[in-house]
C-alpha cells in the first residue's frame, strides 16, 4: 500500500511544490487549504504523514495540530515562515514532530521525511545494551496470532509493535517522536543518551538542532508525570544528556 500524505496550506504555488516532492517520495497526497477541512481530512484518511502550514486562515496550524493529534499517529511537519522561531516551539508543543521553514526546499523536505521514516522500530546493533547493562524486560504477547515486542520498566509498558503505551496502568497517547524517545530509552535502560546521540538514533539524522530533543523529551516526561523535583522516569544528567531512572 503506498503511503498517504496530507498537505495543509492555503497557497497554491507552495502546496502544488509539496504534492509534486511528495508524489516524487512514493505518497499518495491530498490537499486542504483551511483548518477545519485538513481536521475532517486527516480524521477521514489516517495518513502517514501530515505537512501543517502554521499561517492558515481559520483555524492557525498550530490549533489544526492540536485537533488532529489525538486523531493520528501521523508524523507531523510545521511549515513555518522564516525566523518563527516561536510558532516552531509551540508547534513542536502541540505534537508536530519536526518544522520545514518557508521558502521550502525540496531537498530539505524529502531528507527529513525519508529521516523520520527510517526511524527504526526494532532493536538493532546500535541499540543494543553493552555486556555490563542490566538486559530490559522483553515479553512476546499474542494478538491475533501475532507476536508482540513489549518493553517493561517499573511502571512502564511498551508494546513496541502495537505503537501503545501504559503508565501506571493507563494508557498514554504518545506521538510519534514520543513514542520513539521512550523505546530508545527502554531499550538501554542504564545508558546516558546525550542530545547528539539521540539525534541520530530517533531522527536518523547527524545534523539539525538538539534543541528539538530538549522540547519532545519534555512533552514526554510531562505525559509520563514527571516534574520538577519529582522525577518518576527521565533523569536528566546535567551536561550530558537523559537516562531512565532506575525502577523502583
Amino acid at each position: 500500500m503506498p503511503r498517504r500524505a496530507v498537505v495543509v496550506e492555503d497557497d497554491a504555488d507552495t502546496a502544488s511544490l509539496l504534492e509534486i516532492a511528495l508524489t516524487s517520495q512514493g505518497f499518495e497526497v491530498s490537499i486542504a487549504d483551511e483548518g477545519q477541512a485538513a481536521v475532517e481530512m486527516v480524521s477521514a484518511l489516517q495518513p502517514d504523514l501530515v505537512t501543517l502550514d502554521v499561517g492558515l486562515p481559520g483555524i492557525d496550524g498550530l490549533e489544526v495540530c492540536r485537533r488532529i493529534r489525538p486523531l493520528t499517529d501521523a508524523y507531523v511537519v510545521m511549515v513555518t515562515a522564516q525566523g518563527d522561531e516561536i510558532d516552531r516551539l509551540i508547534g513542536l508543543e502541540t505534537g508536530a514532530d519536526d518544522y520545514l521553514p518557508k521558502p521550502i526546499s525540496v531537498r530539505e523536505l524529502k531528507a527529513r521525511v525519508n529521516a523520520m521514516f527510517r526511524r527504526p522500530r526494532r532493536l538493532t546493533e546500535s541499540l543494543a545494551p553493552a555486556y555490563d547493562e542490566p538486559v530490559p524486560v522483553v515479553s512476546v504477547v499474542p494478538d491475533s496470532e501475532i507476536a508482540h515486542e513489549v518493553l517493561r520498566h517499573g511502571d512502564l509498558t511498551v508494546d513496541v509493535d502495537a505503537h501503545r503505551a501504559w503508565c501506571g496502568g493507563s494508557e498514554v497517547s504518545l506521538t510519534p517522536t514520543e513514542f520513539d524517545l521512550l523505546v530508545t530509552l527502554m531499550r538501554s535502560p542504564t545508558r546516558v543518551w546525550s542530545r547528539s546521540v539521540l539525534m541520530q538514533e530517533v531522527w536518523g539524522q547527524t545534523w539539525g538542532e538538539t534543541h528539538h530533543v530538549e522540547v519532545h523529551m519534555g512533552n514526554l516526561r510531562r505525559k509520563l508525570g514527571d516534574r520538577r523535583g519529582e522525577v518518576r522516569f527521565v533523569e536528566t544528567v546535567r551536561g550530558v544528556g537523559y537516562r531512565l531512572r532506575a525502577a523502583s
